[in-house]
C-alpha cells in the first residue's frame, strides 16, 4: 500500500512555523542571559552562609569583654534599679497573654512545641547584676595576686565559670552578628520559651567582700522572683548560670525549679543539696579551656614529640572525690615517660601546662574538688587523650557527643590498683591512639566559646540540648498552674470560716 503523499507546501509551512519558533527562542534566552548573567565560580566558590565570614572568632574571654565593653557596652542604656510591687492581677493578664500566643502557635506550626529557633528572653537586669561587674573584672583581673584559700587564682577561675558572659554576648548582640540560627532574642515576654537570668554570680562570689555578695544575691533574687513570668511558671522556664559549684549558694533553695547551667551533678551531695540538682531540668556546660587550641596543622606537627605516655599538672591535693589524686601519685610517682607536676598559678603555670599537654599521649583527667575539671578540656583543645578517672561525672553534651571516641575511661578502683593502669596505657594500639587523636580535632570545636558563638561551638549545643528540655519544662509549667489555681479555691472556702492555710512559696525568703 502506498503511503499518503504529503503536500509540499504544508511541509513549507511547518519548517517555517519552527523556524521562527526557534529564532524566538534565542532572542528570549539573549535577553535573559544579558538581565541575569551567570554568577562568577570563582566568586561562588568563597561565598558563607554567616555574615562575616572572614573575621576569626574571639575565643579570649579577656580579650572579648574588652571589645565588649570598650565597643558595645557604650551604647547601653541603663535600667531602672527599683522593682515595682507586683498584683496578682499583672501575672494574671500576662499568662492570658501568654496562653494566647501559645494557641496561635499550636493551630499555627505543626512542629510546635518541638520547634527552633528557640525563643529566648533576656531580662535587662540593673546595672550592678551585670555590667557593673563585668567592669569590675575588667579593671581588676590582672591582680594575679588575688588567690583562693587553697591557692587557686581568682581571676582565672572566673575566666573558666564564665559561660555567663558567653550565652549573654550571644543573646543580646544584634541578629546581623550573629551566626547560631537555633536560638532567637525576643522582646515581649509572652513570646519567649526561656527566660535568661543574666547575673554573674562567679564574678560578684569571688571579687567582692562576703556580706556584699549575699546582699547582691539576695536582691537579685528578689528582683528576678517578682517578675510577672516567673510567678507564672514558679521560675521552671528560667535559666540561671550558676557555673562555679560556690556561686549563688545562700539563695539557691529559692530557684531549685529553674534551669541551672552547671559544670557537673556533683552526685557525691558535698556541692548541690539533694533535690537542687537533676539531669531533667539542668544542663552541664564544658569550663573554658586554660589553654591555647591546638588545631588540625598542631596536632599534626606535634605528633613526632609527643613522648611522654602520661601527663598531669594540677593540684596533687583535693578535698571531696579529688582525694584520688594523691593516691594517684603515690601509684605513678617516678615511673618512665610519665610527668606529674604540682600545679602553678599565672602565665609560666600555663605555658608549662599546654607544652606538657601538647608533648603527651595521654593526659590525667582526675576528680576535683567536684567530679569535674577543667584540665578535661584543657587536655581536649591540646590534642592529648584524657584518661578520665571519676566515677560520678556526668559530661557536657552527653546526650549528643559520644565521648568514648576521644577519652579513656578509667574506674578509680581500677586506676589505684598497683601496677596497673600504665600497662593498660601501654596496652591501647597505635591505630587507636592516632583514630582518638583524629577525633579531637574534630571535637575541639564543640569546647571552644567565642564571640561571635559559632556553630556547633558549646553555645550552639546549649541551645539544641535545651531544645529537649521545652516540652517537659511546659508540662510541669501547667501542672503547676493547675495545682495553684486548685489551692487558691481552696484557700478562698476556707478563708471564709476563718481557717487560711496558703502560704506564697517565698514567703521565708532571706531578708
Amino acid at each position: 500500500m502506498r503511503a499518503k503523499q504529503i503536500p509540499s507546501s504544508l511541509t513549507r509551512s511547518k519548517s517555517q512555523i519552527l523556524l521562527l519558533f526557534f529564532s524566538l527562542s534565542l532572542i528570549l534566552l539573549s535577553f535573559l542571559f544579558f538581565l541575569f548573567p551567570p554568577s562568577d565560580p570563582a566568586a561562588s566558590s568563597t561565598t558563607h552562609p554567616y555574615p562575616h565570614p572572614l573575621i576569626p572568632p574571639q575565643t579570649s574571654f579577656v580579650a572579648s569583654l574588652e571589645h565588649f565593653l570598650t565597643h558595645k557596652a557604650l551604647n547601653h542604656r541603663s535600667s531602672d534599679d527599683t522593682v515595682r510591687s507586683l498584683l496578682q492581677d499583672d501575672v494574671r493578664m500576662f499568662d492570658d497573654r501568654k496562653f494566647a500566643k501559645e494557641m496561635d502557635w499550636v493551630h499555627g506550626d505543626p512542629y510546635y512545641p518541638l520547634n527552633f529557633p528557640i525563643r529566648v528572653y533576656v531580662y535587662q537586669m540593673p546595672n550592678k547584676f551585670t555590667y557593673n561587674l563585668l567592669w569590675l573584672f575588667r579593671n581588676t583581673y590582672r591582680e594575679t595576686s588575688n588567690l583562693t584559700s587553697n591557692g587557686s587564682p581568682v581571676h582565672r577561675l572566673i575566666e573558666q565559670h564564665s559561660i555567663d558572659y558567653w550565652l549573654w554576648a550571644d543573646l543580646i548582640a544584634p541578629e546581623s552578628e550573629r551566626l547560631l540560627k537555633n536560638v532567637v532574642r525576643v522582646h515581649r515576654q509572652e513570646e519567649a520559651d526561656l527566660f535568661f537570668v543574666p547575673f554573674f554570680t562567679t564574678i560578684s562570689f569571688f571579687l567582692l567582700e562576703k556580706q556584699q555578695c549575699k546582699a547582691l544575691y539576695r536582691e537579685a533574687l528578689k528582683w528576678v522572683t517578682d517578675q510577672p513570668a516567673w510567678k507564672r511558671s514558679e521560675g521552671r522556664d528560667h535559666i540561671f548560670p550558676i557555673h562555679h559549684p560556690w556561686s549563688f549558694k545562700s539563695v539557691r533553695r529559692y530557684v531549685k525549679n529553674s534551669i541551672w547551667l552547671l559544670p557537673d551533678m556533683d552526685s557525691t551531695g558535698n556541692w548541690y543539696k539533694p533535690g537542687q540538682v537533676s539531669l531533667e531540668k539542668d544542663l552541664i556546660l564544658p569550663y573554658v579551656p586554660n589553654v591555647d587550641l591546638c588545631d588540625a596543622k598542631c596536632v599534626s606537627e606535634s605528633e613526632s614529640k609527643r613522648t611522654i605516655l602520661l601527663f598531669f599538672r594540677g593540684r596533687l591535693k583535693r578535698n571531696a572525690g579529688g582525694k584520688i589524686r594523691s593516691k594517684l601519685v603515690t601509684e605513678l610517682a617516678g615511673a618512665k615517660d610519665v610527668v606529674i607536676e604540682e600545679g602553678t598559678s599565672g602565665d609560666q603555670g600555663k605555658a608549662a601546662a599546654q607544652k606538657g599537654m601538647r608533648r603527651s599521649i595521654f593526659c590525667l583527667s582526675p576528680a576535683g574538688d567536684t567530679p569535674s575539671s577543667a584540665r578535661l578540656f584543657d587536655a581536649i583543645v591540646s590534642g592529648c587523650i584524657p584518661v578520665i578517672i571519676s566515677d560520678e561525672l556526668e559530661l557536657p553534651f552527653e546526650g549528643i557527643l559520644d565521648y568514648r571516641k576521644i577519652a579513656i575511661f578509667v574506674s578509680s578502683t581500677d586506676a589505684v590498683q598497683p601496677g596497673w593502669l600504665l600497662p593498660f596505657l601501654k596496652g591501647i594500639s597505635s591505630t587507636q591512639i592516632r583514630e582518638m587523636r583524629r577525633n579531637l580535632v574534630e571535637f575541639s570545636r564543640h569546647f571552644m566559646y567565642s564571640s561571635p558563638a559559632q556553630p556547633l561551638g558549646p553555645e550552639d549545643l546549649v541551645w539544641r540540648m535545651m531544645g529537649g528540655k521545652l516540652v517537659n519544662i511546659k508540662l510541669h509549667t501547667r501542672r503547676s498552674q493547675r495545682v495553684v489555681k486548685e489551692s487558691r479555691s481552696v484557700c478562698t472556702c476556707d478563708c471564709r470560716s476563718g481557717n487560711n492555710t496558703t502560704s506564697s512559696t517565698l514567703s521565708d525568703m532571706p531578708t
